[in-house]
């Protein structure tokens, strides 16, 4: 689908968001695993946790999506049924790597599918520490599909995460969630943490990092969940606030994390006026209200610690540099070619039919000069990220723009157009 955008004027009003993808994916994990019932409040309505939902159907959790929340009646440990046709993990790769580790620890054999996209995105990153728990892999090339066969018994490993990654990490934490010994799992740099804050994990710090503990007495229980919005769909409304005249924004709800919140800090950092009320918790998760304002930005260098935080908002924290003054850089993102397209690919593609001076490096960009061409038809390349910041893009350009394949946003935000008109004129 072509989607066309049309320069706006002003930004004003207030959000209500979808549930955080990242947390809504974790708690239809654990109310499946836990013994009993559990409700899900604004749990997320994008595709990628439809289709983790759909995996968990398949292995007989009950799962029911009410109009106010989500009801789970969950198999309890390692009681799932076997599934009579492989698991389709659709686009998500938090459900492919996730789940991976669960019935890394199951008694029976499974295997993973999913789209063509998903299918050429790397699962080694979480088999090879599995391996050494005892499950075993068949795969092409290390991709989609993956058949595995789990351990007899599954052994508690220590490990050290090769690179700062949410889905590796917490694929290791539900294998080790099935073992008697204590599971240790290094990060030398935090990544989100969500799935130990959810389960309440003893967490320590040494010289090499954090160190994630996990065993058989962190099982999950049934429980009640809410999920707060999604930080990550908001930076999209935050960026279009801060570069529009005369705007103010109120996004209601918002998960406050602190593995999460890093573009907010990089865009404070470039001047943004942006003020945090009505702060709360749940589940271990800080939440409360963002209230966005326009203001001047300025690049700044962005240093490589904070990069794992931010690593979904780059695209939009790019759209916010490209109208920053001085020149916008990141490097040490790597990570984002293994995302839902290459996305340093597919940014320095877009800006190019700008007229912008593009560099591209392995692990990042920079863009510079002025924006010289008018009437663009960006490529979504089927990124939901992607997708998003080009069209908030679009609404800053005097004679708009156009995304194509714009429906890829339903992955994460299928109600993203509406939210635009909501809120702008």
């Amino acid at each position: 689908m072509l989607q066309s955008f049309n320069h706006i004027t002003k930004v004003n009003g207030e959000l209500s968001l979808p549930g955080d993808k990242s947390i809504s994916h974790r708690a239809v994990f654990f109310s499946s695993m836990a013994g009993g019932k559990s409700v899900i409040k604004n749990l997320s309505d994008g595709q990628d946790v439809a289709s983790t939902i759909s995996c968990f159907k398949e292995l007989g959790a009950d799962i029911k999506k009410e109009t106010a929340h989500t009801i789970v009646i969950g198999k309890g440990f390692k009681q799932f049924n076997i599934s009579q046709m492989p698991l389709d993990c659709g686009n998500s790769g938090t459900t492919a790597r996730l789940i991976t580790g669960l019935l890394a620890a199951q008694n029976f054999e499974s295997t993973l599918v999913g789209d063509e996209s998903l299918s050429k995105r790397p699962m080694d990153r979480v088999t090879i520490p599995l391996q050494q728990m005892g499950a075993k892999f068949e795969s092409e090339n290390n991709k989609l599909p993956l058949k595995i066969s789990p351990a007899k018994n599954l052994q508690p490993v220590n490990y050290e995460l090769p690179v700062p990654s949410a889905q590796i990490k917490s694929s290791i934490i539900l294998a080790g969630l099935h073992c008697d010994g204590v599971t240790s799992i290094v990060e030398n740099l935090p990544s989100r943490n969500h799935t130990e804050k959810m389960l309440g994990l003893e967490v320590r710090n040494n010289k090499l990092g954090n160190v994630v503990l996990v065993s058989k007495q962190n099982y999950p229980v049934p429980t009640e969940y809410f999920v707060p919005s999604d930080v990550s769909s908001a930076a999209f409304f935050v960026v279009l606030t801060l570069l529009t005249e005369k705007s103010q924004l109120r996004i209601k709800s918002v998960t406050l994390n602190e593995t999460r919140t890093g573009y907010l800090k990089v865009l404070e950092e470039m001047g943004a006026n942006i003020n945090y009320e009505h702060i709360s918790s749940s589940n271990g998760e800080l939440y409360g209200d963002l209230v966005i304002e326009n203001s001047q930005l300025q690049n700044v260098e962005i240093p490589a610690s904070i990069v794992p935080n931010i690593i979904d908002e780059i695209p939009i924290l790019s759209v916010a540099g490209l109208f920053a003054s001085g020149n916008f850089t990141i490097k040490d993102a790597g990570e984002l070619r293994k995302k839902e397209s290459d996305r340093i690919s597919s940014l320095c593609h877009n800006f190019i039919l700008l007229g912008l001076e593009v560099d591209e490096f392995e692990d990042g960009f920079s863009l510079s000069g002025q924006i010289k061409n008018i009437n663009v038809v960006f490529e979504s390349f089927d990124d939901h990220r992607i997708a998003m910041a080009f069209g908030i893009l679009s609404l800053l350009l005097k004679d708009g723009g156009k995304v194509n394949n714009f429906d890829c946003v339903a992955i994460s935000n299928p109600n993203f157009i509406e939210q635009i008109k909501k809120i702008t004129s």
